[in-house]
C-alpha cells in the first residue's frame, strides 16, 4: 500500500519543460520541431543504464500551441550527462534515442511554433509565419521584419541525408511578389551572417539550402536517430526513422500508450528498479493526448494502479477533455 502511494504521488511533481529557444532563418525549422536527427552528441551514452521506451498513436504536446503525432516510436531513454539513470521529471538526466518512428506534424503546429517561439523575441527578423502544403512542398508565408515588414513566400522541398540530417531545398522564393534568387538574397545579410557564423545552433547554409540538425535546436530532452525519409501529405509533415519504410515492433500493450521497461528510472519520488511503467489512454477511440507540462491534471482525472509484479500502471484523461482548470483556494492564498 505505501508503495503505491509513493507512486501515485510521484506522478504529481513534474517540470516544466520544452520550450524552442532556437533563433534560426525561416525555412530552417521547417521540418518536424519534435523530432529529430542522427547527429551524435558530445554527451556519452551509458547502454547499461538505458531504459526500454515504446510509443504508440500519442498526441505528444511540447506546448499549450504545439503538438507532433507519434503514430510509433521504439526506442530507449539513455542517460545524459552526469546522471547515472533517467529521471522523468529532469529533462537534461536523458535524451530519447529513436530506434525506428514515425512522427508527424501539421502545418498549424508548425507555424505556432515558429510565431511562439522560435521567431517570438522582440527584435526577431521574420514575423506573421503560416504555413501550408502544396503538391508535396513545403509553402510559408510571412513578413520580412528587419526590412519593413515586406511579405515574402517560399516554397522548398525537405529531404534526409546519409547522416540523418535533413536539406530544405528552396525551388521559390518571392519577396513583395517579386521572385529573388534564393532564401539569402530574400532574409538579407542580418540573417545569412548568424546562419554562416556558427550562430545559430544547429543549422548550416550549402548556398541556398539549409541543412538541419534538428539535435541540436530542440531543447532537452533531446531526441536522437536517423532520418531516413521524410513525406509532406495534405495536411501533416511526416518523418520517418529506422528504413524507408520501417515496420513497428509488436506491441508491448493494446490502445495508446507510453511504455518504459528494464533497468533504473525515477518518476518524481519513485525510483525503480528494474521499471515497467505504462501511461495508458482512458480513451483509446482517439490519440492519447498528453502534455507533459500539465500531466498532474491528467492523472488527477484517472487514476493509478501497481500490479502484484510491482509493475505501475497509470490512467490518464485526455488533455484535450479535461476542461477549465480548477485553481484550489489553497493556491490562491499562496
Amino acid at each position: 500500500m505505501q508503495l503505491a502511494r509513493c507512486a501515485i504521488h510521484s506522478f504529481f511533481s513534474g517540470d516544466r519543460y520544452l520550450a524552442a529557444r532556437s533563433v534560426f532563418c525561416l525555412l530552417a525549422s521547417l521540418a518536424i520541431p519534435a523530432v529529430i536527427t542522427a547527429q551524435e552528441t558530445s554527451t556519452p551514452e551509458k547502454p547499461d543504464a538505458t531504459v526500454r521506451a515504446q510509443m504508440r498513436n500519442v498526441k505528444y504536446r511540447f506546448s499549450d500551441k504545439v503538438s507532433v503525432q507519434i503514430n510509433f516510436l521504439n526506442g530507449a531513454l539513455v542517460p545524459a550527462g552526469n546522471s547515472e539513470f533517467p529521471i522523468l521529471d529532469d529533462k537534461n538526466s536523458f535524451k530519447i534515442r529513436i530506434d525506428t518512428a514515425e512522427i508527424a506534424i501539421s502545418p498549424g503546429d508548425l507555424a505556432n511554433l515558429l510565431n511562439s517561439y522560435v521567431f517570438a523575441r522582440p527584435k526577431s527578423p521574420l514575423s506573421g509565419i503560416s504555413v501550408s502544403t502544396v503538391n508535396g512542398r513545403l509553402k510559408v508565408n510571412g513578413r520580412l521584419h528587419g526590412k519593413g515588414d515586406i511579405p515574402f513566400e517560399s516554397q522548398g522541398v525537405l529531404s534526409p541525408m546519409p547522416d540523418g540530417k535533413l536539406r530544405l531545398h528552396s525551388e521559390k522564393v518571392k519577396a513583395l511578389g517579386v521572385p529573388v534568387n534564393g532564401l539569402m538574397d530574400a532574409f538579407g545579410i542580418d540573417v545569412a551572417d548568424l546562419i554562416k557564423s556558427g550562430k545559430v545552433p544547429g543549422v548550416q547554409s550549402d548556398q541556398n539550402d539549409l541543412i538541419l540538425d534538428l539535435e541540436q535546436m530542440l531543447p532537452p530532452p533531446h531526441l536522437d536517430g536517423k532520418v531516413t525519409a521524410v513525406r509532406v501529405e495534405t495536411n501533416s509533415i511526416i518523418q520517418t526513422f529506422g528504413g524507408t519504410n520501417p515496420k513497428p515492433k509488436a506491441k508491448l500493450q493494446n490502445g495508446n500508450y507510453m511504455t518504459y521497461q528494464g533497468n533504473r528510472l525515477r518518476v518524481g519520488t519513485l525510483t525503480m528498479d528494474n521499471a515497467d511503467v505504462t501511461i495508458y489512454d482512458m480513451d483509446p477511440s482517439d490519440p492519447m493526448d498528453f502534455f507533459l507540462d500539465r500531466y498532474k491534471e491528467q492523472l488527477a482525472a484517472g487514476y493509478a494502479k501497481i500490479t502484484t509484479d510491482f509493475q505501475l500502471r497509470v490512467f490518464i484523461k485526455d488533455f484535450d477533455k479535461l476542461g477549465p482548470v480548477k485553481v484550489s483556494t489553497k493556491n490562491k492564498e499562496n
